[in-house]
Parts: C-alpha cells; sequence; structure tokens
C-alpha cells in the first residue's frame, strides 16, 4: 500500500498509525498479576496424609532430675543448695541418686555470659559429666537445647 504525502485530508480517518497501543496488553497482565497473587496462597493446601508410627519407646522423664544453676552473680546451685566451684564435682559425685551417665540440667540466667556458661560445662566436662542438657531458668527447655 503506498502512502500519499500530499495534503489530502480525506484520508486522516483511514490513515495507518505505526504505533502500538499497549494499554490492553497492560491491562490484560495486571489483572493476570492480581489472579496469580489471590491465587498462589491458595495453591499451598495441606494434604492429609496418614504418617506411619513411630517403633521407638519414648524416653522416660527422670523421676528427680539434678539441676545445676548458675545464678545472676555467677554463683552455682546444685537444686536449691549453693555449691563452690571448686567443690562442685565433689558434690555431684557424693550425690546418692547421681551418677557420671545420668544427664544434668544446665540452667543459667539470661544475664551471665556466654564465657562463664562454657566454663562451668568445661568444668563438668573435666569430672566426668559429659550428659548435659541445656534448660531455661524456668525449667523450660531452651531453643536448640541438646536432646538425646
Amino acid at each position: 500500500m503506498a502512502v500519499s504525502l500530499a495534503d489530502d485530508d480525506d484520508d486522516d480517518d483511514f490513515s495507518e498509525t505505526h504505533d502500538i497501543n499497549v494499554t490492553p496488553f497492560i491491562d490484560v497482565i495486571l489483572v493476570l498479576l492480581i489472579i496469580f497473587m489471590v491465587a498462589a496462597p491458595l495453591s499451598t493446601v495441606d494434604l492429609p496424609i496418614d504418617l506411619p508410627t513411630s517403633s521407638a519407646t519414648p524416653q522416660k522423664k527422670p523421676d528427680k532430675p539434678t539441676y545445676l544453676s548458675i545464678k545472676p552473680d555467677l554463683t552455682l546451685a546444685i537444686g536449691e543448695n549453693p555449691v563452690h566451684r571448686a567443690e562442685l564435682i565433689g558434690t555431684l559425685d557424693g550425690l546418692s541418686d547421681m551418677s557420671k551417665d545420668k544427664y544434668v540440667f544446665l540452667r543459667a540466667d539470661k544475664s551471665v555470659p556466654y564465657g562463664e556458661l562454657m566454663g562451668v560445662m568445661e568444668l563438668l566436662r573435666s569430672g566426668g559429666y559429659t550428659r548435659v542438657k541445656l534448660v531455661a531458668l524456668e525449667g523450660a527447655p531452651a531453643a536448640g537445647a541438646a536432646q538425646p
């Protein structure tokens, strides 16, 4: 088709435009984007799955756990009885219901420096008490507590 360069006002209504109108395309894309944004969370539906049962026997909680506490003033206590650091291993060895294969539940105040906590753990390890669980001061398991 030929294009005339003359000033013909009669052909203005039927002249070709070489520009692409992207407005409808953008409208369609935005509508699709909204549909996918609404539908995406709905596609993560939990499937009902019947999981197999475990044959492992659950572990019993100790009747009387041994709690070693580090107080905010960095003093130690076994249960509610204060103990000096130098006498810690001897006191643990002297407990009638304590042996080296039982767990020692170590709890520390949140203001206790990390180095002090690690020092007490090293003291326990050097005395042969390698089974240590970390718990919060209230007695609830702490985040990331070592489990058997």
